[in-house]
């Protein structure tokens, strides 16, 4: 989502050869000594990088970077929400550069606004845009292969009960590959807050059934964010669970962003339920870190900031593992082709708790 006004609202293994060559010295930083810097007890930052920022390649600007995934070819695949997917080198650093960009347009031949990706087992593309909202599927040239089904409370009013710009900005494919879920970032006209002030917003699955393999709708779960935040990102940890970024922004203060992980099963199927919270079973959350609380790195701000190595992070991928079993992630901000704010990759490493 691009964020101009104060918002107070399958596990893959990656493995690319870090011969990318950074060409300022100062735009990767990282731990030395392989020493970790701890955001939380489960969750530490190793490095980020601001190479990409402002840059071109091939006459496309790099920025506006919405969703990633890890592709199977290795690279990652970022998502722009100016309708373009670039294909990154990922190495150490998290040091990166685009290899390819591949243009995206809708039925009509219309820019998206898309805003989240999952690399499907046969490559292909499954694309998130939250205008309807849908969910479209290409093929790695770009081309149109399909849409899947939505909910019509789903869309965006007068057509249903959404938002325009706070619908569908997270997906995640759970393993095995049966089954999409796709994250609102924020709640439904009619949805009302729960007693601790959250306001819950509805998660949408599909699972992989039809004659031909297509998704078909399935069921639909309520995720409480904090208060004043929106889910701007959800992604597979490969255990059934989730990881949930959740974000907000203060003008004069800056972003909040938090990760959490969370648990679907269990959860009450929402989807005949006309208002939330009612008597549903919610998504159960807990929190693994508030990216404020990670140090630094030398990072710096163009715009106010709890901690200046924070931006409008909308992003994530699990990109491995470490040989003691921690998630490896890469997060990527959104700079909303902003002069104040920054594309910037960050390298997080997560020990997932057993019970959320």
């Amino acid at each position: 989502m691009r964020l101009r006004t104060a918002v107070t609202a399958a596990t893959a293994s990656l493995v690319v050869a870090a011969s990318v060559t950074v060409t300022d010295a100062t735009a990767a930083a990282q731990p030395s000594n392989g020493a970790r810097h701890a955001c939380s007890s489960s969750t530490s930052v190793d490095g980020f990088f601001d190479g990409l920022d402002k840059t071109v390649f091939q006459g496309t600007a790099v920025g506006n970077l919405s969703g990633l995934a890890v592709d199977t070819d290795g690279t990652v695949a970022a998502l722009s929400d100016r309708s373009q997917l670039f294909a990154l080198k990922v190495g150490k650093g998290p040091v990166a550069a685009p290899v390819r960009v591949v243009p995206l347009a809708d039925e009509k031949g219309a820019q998206l606004d898309s805003e989240a990706v999952v690399i499907d087992h046969d490559g292909s593309r499954l694309i998130t845009s939250e205008v309807e909202p849908s969910v479209r599927r290409y093929d790695r040239d770009g081309k149109l292969l399909g849409r899947l089904p939505v909910p019509d409370a789903l869309r965006v009013a007068p057509a249903g009960r959404a938002t325009l710009n706070l619908t569908f900005e997270g997906l995640a494919l759970q393993p095995g590959g049966r089954t999409l879920i796709a994250s609102m970032e924020g709640p439904l006209s009619g949805d009302a807050k729960d007693a601790a002030g959250r306001s819950p917003v509805r998660f949408q699955t599909w699972h992989r059934g039809g004659p031909k393999g297509e998704f078909q709708l399935a069921e639909q779960y309520a995720y409480p964010p904090d208060p004043n935040m929106g889910v701007s990102e959800i992604t597979a940890t490969g255990d059934g669970r989730l990881l949930v970024l959740e974000r907000g922004f203060t003008a004069g203060v800056g972003n909040s962003v938090r990760l959490f992980l969370a648990d679907p099963r269990g959860a009450s199927d929402v989807s005949g339920v006309e208002n939330l919270p009612g008597a549903a079973r919610p998504i159960r959350k807990t929190l693994l870190a508030d990216l404020a609380d990670c140090p630094s790195l030398g990072a710096t701000a163009k715009q106010p900031q709890p901690n200046p190595l924070l931006d409008n992070i909308e992003g994530t991928a699990v990109t491995g593992r470490t040989r003691d079993g921690r998630l490896r992630l890469l997060l990527v901000s959104d700079d909303n082709e902003n002069a104040r704010q920054t594309t910037r990759l960050y390298a997080l490493t997560v020990r997932l708790p057993r019970h959320v």
